[in-house]
This record gives C-alpha cells, sequence and structure tokens, in this order.
C-alpha cells in the first residue's frame, strides 16, 4: 500500500534562487522558477517579493517581459555582430548593445546547417537566438541576417557577364562581392583587387566597387603583396628616409676599441638577408678561472646611424621591425644600412656594440662589460659549414678557421650548456619547416629544419648577451625594454591537468608554476605520441612574450633580468636597449634622448602589436605559398597529426610540409560528436570514437583554395560520412528514441502468442512420435 507524503517542500532561500537563475540557459520568469522549486497557491506571493529584493540587492535584473537574469548577461534573442574567427577557426561575434561595464561576453556561432542565411562575414550583423553556457560565453543560432559589413576588403577578381566578383582572401569573410563593370576599373579575372564596399540589401551578396589592382593571383610577387596590403605593413620609404640612408658613410676608428685583430666570424642560415652579430671564443687565461672561458658578441651598431628624432628613427619605430616572406622580406631599415652598413660581412671594417663575457667552467658567468669597437669578421659561415667543421669535415671557407676560432667556440658552448641544464628552461621540441623557393617564384619543396649544434650555440651566447645587457641597465637602473614572458594563467593551466589526469601523469594542482614542472611532464611521455601531445599542450599554456619597461621577468627561459640586444637590424626594441646602454655607459653619440625614455610604455604596447602582426603576415603567407604547392595534390593520402580540436572539427598538420587542413565535424562519421574543450577531444555519443590532440591520422587532400588559403581533409580509410548521411542517421536516431520513449509511458500491450504453421507442426509431432 502506497502512502502518499505528508511532508512540505521547503520555500527556497535567496541564494537558492540566484543559483537557478545563474544555471538557467537564458532568462527566466515566475513561472518556470516557482514550478521549480514546487511553490504553489498563497507561496506566490512572498515569492514575488523576494524576487523583487533579489533585483534591488543587484546581481539580478528584469528584462521587458519581467525575466530575471544575472546581472550583465544577455537576452535571448539580440543583435550581434561577427567579429571573426579565434585561433581555433570557431566563428565569435560580439553584442551590439552592451551597456555593462564590463567587457562583454563571448558569443560563439552555431553553425549547424539549419538556417537558411548564407554564412556570415566579419562586420556582419545578425539577429540571433542566444543560449548561455555555465562558463559565461553563449551559442547563437542565426534566425535571420541584418546587415553586411563595409570596408576595404582584398580579395581575387573573377569576370562575368556586366561586371565580376571579387572572393576575399580573408577566410574569415565568407560572403563573394559583386563588382557592377563600371566599378571594375578594368579589373580582369584572376587579378588581386582592393575594393570597397558598397551600401547593398540585408540579404544580398555585398556589392563593391574596385579601388585598386595589384597584380596576377598566378604571379609569385602578389602571393606575399597580399599579406602586406591585407595587414597594412609599410613596403615602400619615404624620400627623406631613402636619403638619410644614401647618406651614411662608413665608420673610422675614432675613440672605439680596435677589436679588428681579434677572428670573429657570423654563423647564419643560408639564405640570412642581414648579417646582425658576430662571435668569438677563447679559454680563459686567468689561473683562478681554471677551464673558464671568455666569449665576444659583437652586434651591429645601428644607434650610429638611426638619431632619434631622425626620420630612419620615425621609419623604424613605425614598422618596429622587419617581416620576412619566404620570396622576400620587408625590411625595418632600408638596404643601404641593413644589408650594408650595419651588416657586418666578412673582411670590411663594421662599427659594433660588443659584450665580452667571462664564465666558469660550469657556464656560469663572473663578470662583462661593453663597449662600443670596430671589428673585422673572418668569414661568414652557415650553420652546416661550422658543424662540419667541428664534426672534422671542413670546407675551403672554414678549413683556415676551424682549430683558431670554431674548436673554442664549441668547447666554450659545451661549458655554457652545462648552467643552461641547471637553470632549465623550457624545453620543447618543436618541428620548424623551411620554405625553397624555385627559379619561378613558387614553392619548389618543403624540408624540415635540421637543428645543429651550431643553432644552439649561437643561440645560447646570444641570450648571455640579451642577459648582461638587461643586467647592465637594471643596476644602473636605466630605462630598458624588457622582453616579458609571464607563466600561465590558472585558466589555461586546467585544460593540462584534465588530460594529464587521464594519461596518468602526476601533477600537482596549484603548486607554484616552473619551467622544471614542465620538464618534468615533458620527460614522462611514454610514446612519441604522448610526447607531441604533451608538447602541443604545455605550449598551448604558455602566454603571448611582450616588451615592457616593466621587468616582469621570462619564464620561458627561466630568467629574472632579459631584453632582446642582439638584433636592432631588424627589431626597434634592440635600438632602444643599445641607446639606452650608451647612455648609461657614457659611451659617446646617439644614445637614449629623454623624451624616448618617457614614451617607453606605450612604444612597449605598440611594437608588441607590431610583432604580432609580422607573425600574422608571415604565417599567412606561408600557407599561401603552400596552398599553391599543393593545389595539384588534391587527392592524394598524407601522413597528419590532429594539431587542434574545435567544434567545427579536426585542424591538420600535414607532417612533410606543415600545411594546415580542416576535416569538418560534419564528415567524420555517422555518430553525434561532442567537443570538450578542456581535455581537447571530440568524442561520439553513440560509438565512443574519441579524436584528440596530436592523433596520427592518415588523410585524403580534398579540396585547396588558393585564395584564402584554406584547405578541407577527410579520413582516407573510407569512415567519413557525408552531411546528408549523417542527418539521414540523426534523424532515424532521433525518431526511434521518440517511440522508446512514448512505449516507455503508454499502457502496457498484452503480446500476442505466437503460432506456428499447421505444416512445421505435424512434422515436429510425427518426429517426436518416431
Amino acid at each position: 500500500m502506497n502512502i502518499k507524503s505528508k511532508t512540505k517542500t521547503p520555500f527556497p532561500t535567496k541564494q537558492q534562487i540566484r543559483t537557478f537563475i545563474e544555471d538557467s540557459d537564458g532568462p527566466v520568469g515566475k513561472r518556470e522558477i516557482a514550478k521549480a522549486f514546487n511553490i504553489k497557491g498563497a507561496n506566490r506571493i512572498p515569492l514575488k517579493k523576494l524576487l523583487k529584493e533579489l533585483v534591488v540587492e543587484g546581481g539580478l535584473e528584469q528584462g521587458r517581459k519581467r525575466e530575471l537574469s544575472p546581472k550583465g548577461t544577455l537576452p535571448a534573442v539580440a543583435v550581434i555582430e561577427m567579429t571573426g574567427l579565434n585561433e581555433d577557426g570557431e566563428a565569435l561575434a560580439k553584442p551590439v548593445n552592451f551597456d555593462d561595464a564590463t567587457s562583454p561576453p563571448v558569443i560563439y556561432l552555431v553553425q549547424d546547417g539549419k538556417t537558411k542565411t548564407k554564412a556570415p562575414g566579419k562586420g556582419d550583423r545578425l539577429l540571433a537566438r542566444l543560449s548561455r553556457s555555465k562558463d559565461g560565453t553563449y551559442d547563437a543560432r542565426v534566425i535571420r541576417a541584418l546587415q553586411t559589413a563595409t570596408g576595404p576588403v582584398l580579395g581575387v577578381f573573377t569576370k562575368v557577364a556586366k561586371g565580376g566578383r571579387v572572393q576575399p582572401t580573408d577566410r574569415k569573410l565568407k560572403k563573394e562581392i559583386v563588382i557592377r563593370e563600371e566599378n571594375s576599373e578594368g579589373a580582369q579575372s584572376g587579378e588581386v583587387v582592393l575594393c570597397e564596399i558598397l551600401p547593398g540589401k540585408a540579404l544580398s551578396l555585398p556589392e563593391g566597387r574596385v579601388r585598386e589592382r595589384l597584380g596576377p593571383m598566378g604571379d609569385a610577387a602578389s602571393v606575399s603583396l597580399i599579406a602586406i596590403h591585407a595587414h597594412g605593413i609599410p613596403s615602400e620609404f619615404s624620400p627623406t628616409t631613402l636619403k638619410e640612408a644614401t647618406s651614411a658613410q662608413p665608420v673610422s676608428l675614432g675613440s672605439r676599441t680596435d677589436l679588428r685583430d681579434i677572428p670573429f666570424i657570423t654563423i647564419d642560415p643560408a639564405d640570412a638577408r642581414d648579417r646582425d652579430d658576430a662571435v668569438w671564443a677563447a679559454a680563459d687565461e686567468d689561473p683562478k678561472n681554471k677551464g673558464g672561458w671568455q666569449i665576444i658578441v659583437a652586434i651591429a651598431d645601428v644607434a650610429h646611424y638611426v638619431r632619434s628624432g631622425s626620420a630612419l628613427e620615425k621609419s623604424a619605430k613605425e614598422r618596429g621591425n622587419s617581416v620576412y616572406f619566404p620570396d622576400r622580406v620587408v625590411p625595418m631599415l632600408p638596404h643601404e644600412l641593413s644589408s650594408d652598413l650595419c651588416s657586418l660581412h666578412e673582411n670590411v671594417d663594421r662599427p659594433v656594440m660588443a659584450v665580452q663575457m667571462w664564465f666558469d667552467a660550469d657556464g656560469n658567468k663572473l663578470r662583462h662589460k661593453f663597449m662600443r669597437a670596430l671589428i673585422r669578421s673572418r668569414a661568414s659561415l652557415t650553420y652546416r659549414q661550422a658543424q662540419n667543421a667541428w664534426e672534422g669535415h671542413p670546407d675551403e671557407a672554414t678549413e683556415l678557421w676551424s682549430k683558431e676560432v670554431i674548436q673554442p667556440l664549441y668547447k666554450a658552448h659545451e661549458a655554457l650548456k652545462k648552467a643552461r641544464m641547471k637553470r632549465q628552461p623550457l624545453d620543447l621540441e618543436l618541428p620548424e619547416r623551411r620554405i625553397e623557393m624555385g627559379e619561378d617564384g613558387f614553392i619548389k619543396a618543403v624540408h624540415k629544419k635540421h637543428r645543429f649544434q651550431a643553432h644552439m650555440l649561437i643561440e645560447e651566447f646570444m641570450i648571455q648577451a640579451n642577459v648582461a645587457a638587461a643586467e647592465t641597465l637594471n643596476k644602473l637602473r636605466h630605462p630598458c625594454m624588457f622582453r616579458v614572458h609571464e607563466p600561465p594563467s590558472a585558466d589555461k593551466m586546467q585544460g593540462l591537468h584534465e588530460v594529464l589526469r587521464e594519461m596518468n601523469i602526476s601533477f600537482a594542482k596549484g603548486q607554484v608554476m616552473k619551467t622544471e614542472a614542465f620538464n618534468r611532464i615533458l620527460g614522462q611521455s611514454k610514446t612519441e605520441n604522448d610526447k607531441e601531445l604533451l608538447s602541443s599542450l604545455v605550449l598551448r599554456t604558455q602566454s603571448q612574450a611582450v616588451y615592457s619597461p616593466n621587468n616582469l621577468h621570462h619564464f620561458g627561459l627561466n630568467l629574472q633580468n632579459y631584453a632582446h640586444f642582439t638584433s636592432p637590424i631588424r627589431r626597434y626594441a634592440d635600438l632602444l636597449v643599445h641607446r639606452s646602454l650608451i647612455t648609461a655607459l657614457k659611451l659617446g653619440d646617439g644614445g637614449l634622448e629623454n623624451t624616448d625614455a618617457d614614451d617607453f610604455e606605450d612604444i612597449g604596447v605598440h611594437i608588441s602589436g607590431l610583432e604580432r602582426r609580422a607573425m600574422i603576415a608571415e604565417r599567412e603567407t606561408n600557407d599561401r605559398f603552400t596552398a599553391v604547392f599543393l593545389v595539384e595534390k588534391v587527392g592524394e593520402t598524407f601522413s597528419a597529426k590532429v594539431s587542434g580540436v574545435t567544434r567545427a572539427g579536426l585542424f591538420l598538420t600535414f607532417d612533410d610540409t606543415g600545411a594546415d587542413a580542416l576535416i569538418p565535424i560534419s564528415t567524420l562519421g555517422q555518430d553525434y560528436f561532442r567537443f570538450d574543450a578542456d581535455k581537447h577531444t571530440l568524442v561520439g555519443e553513440r560509438t565512443g570514437q574519441t579524436y584528440r590532440l596530436a592523433d596520427r591520422l592518415t588523410v585524403r587532400l580534398k579540396e585547396v583554395n588558393i585564395v584564402t588559403a584554406s584547405m578541407i581533409a577527410e579520413i582516407a580509410d573510407g569512415t567519413a560520412r557525408s552531411r546528408s548521411e549523417k542527418s539521414g542517421n540523426a534523424k532515424r536516431q532521433t525518431s526511434n528514441r521518440r517511440s522508446q520513449s512514448r512505449s516507455a509511458t503508454a499502457r502496457p500491450v498484452k503480446k500476442k502468442k505466437k503460432t506456428m504453421p499447421k505444416g512445421k507442426k505435424r512434422a515436429l509431432r510425427k518426429k517426436r512420435n518416431d
């Protein structure tokens, strides 16, 4: 016998109601709250009073329909504006109307194929239905398009009847642009053009006008030109700047320290376009420093030529850094300086800022001193030449200097390696690739970069020189543009903890973050795949290094004092450090002006942004050249690594070329895949099939778009399915679930007794009788 409980449901507290509202997908009304807490009859009156008190107390706000939501949240339906794609390829948006003082919440556009509108582009405005996630972000489903973006757009022109179409080179812009014949400026099919968007109807393709014709897309020169124009990178010097550069003269010894008798050499990549640094090492003859070494790093004295207030100075500050493309370089300084007077070519006198450093047998720096000097490099070597000479295979260029110069450099590096191992900088092995260009200006091949000990030698020498510069300016309390790399944030560490727990790798939560801890994680990887996964995850936790006058230290290198000193030809930050050293150490003209020091904070933000711009432009250009290289390989299979897992699908990096491609989530199979951001996985709801970061896949290249440099791939083992097949299976599965749901709640039906055909009955009876 069932007895109904007479226990009364307790009236909810303010905190319980607040939590219920905060955990809801969107605004909720009094009816939903009453239903959730089983509030009936007369209890609705005190509920109404309590809700009013919650609004007055703050933290909640009431919408037009008297629905409640946490303060600063968005309504269920709102106008949003597309802002582009994040690094994982997810479409992002922001609310058009947001009055809260804090930053607006992140909105992810859900592209489920149900909306009838075309894919929106950056700047497009949409009416969307929003649902809030527990992490404070929103998912948006488009109701209808409202307005398209305006502004200059770079794209490739295609002629059609009575005009043409422009396909934007920016893959974030999804819509083609219609160009009427009178607005085409005579552009021909395949030309790269810059066009402006004209006002038009919200639901139609945008209409534009060609403002500038940049050349044919088929021309290799246009590939890097696209990035130069798209990112606003200055590529031409003003007449005044060029005049100052061409009037510059070689430097005489004067009051400089004469180091021309010391046999310096330069070691650079084979395709180096400038030579900032020269090096020399020898055993320390001081008996108190047995087994110790002295090293001199000489850096081009750019400050002698580029003075504060000059046109050269203004141009260098505007550019911030040189930008390197496979087929060209956009230099920070004119050719007359960057490739000639400031470049440390062999057998010519060149002015330098030099730092002499003394190290003990274990690689610990004992002391250092800076000087303004004149040197004469003896040889311009490549990394491979230096390595071959060290390994006993010198060529004609290195044979003369192998014993006297190259061997002491490597022996000094052996000592520095001991101190580096003790310091434990972040030890990530990330593959790098070199693009080899053919005579036609396009990619001939893509090679993995070989990392010799010569690379590590020069890298460590430069790090020590950079440390010496930062220590000197810090000690003398002079302005310094530090290179800052802050420790990972707690938010970024959360995902790493999740994956490490699954891999049974111990990592104490809440511990003080040190590079040594990350290196221990990397050392625990049991397979090559695990090592790649961990390297990718550790890299994703790292913050972006920036320039700042505030010494916040360098986490990745595990150094308290660090600044960029060794590349003033191509980095404005290094030039500022040179000037400050000249002033602090009273090394002559060309030092730091007081007005420059006052602006260090703003300059740090400025040049950090320009560095980021250069990195993006270089990456996009490499992608576009690689797309041109692979366009004839559509249909071929490749070995690839999963480099990103998102709601959109799997991002891949091809092993041989480093090319990036996407496997859309709709083609992964018949299952419904759920995205886990913390674990970097896509997991099949029905089958449990899991794809995760760093997985190895064999894929087939399905589509290459050289205009946007985007590529689509599919899994090559035949398990991929089309969107329509997936949709059909999903509908059948939904239908089956609904049928099961109905049968679970319906009245039981008496099963019919199974009957057997008469002929079969007789046969069985006869068999028993026999």
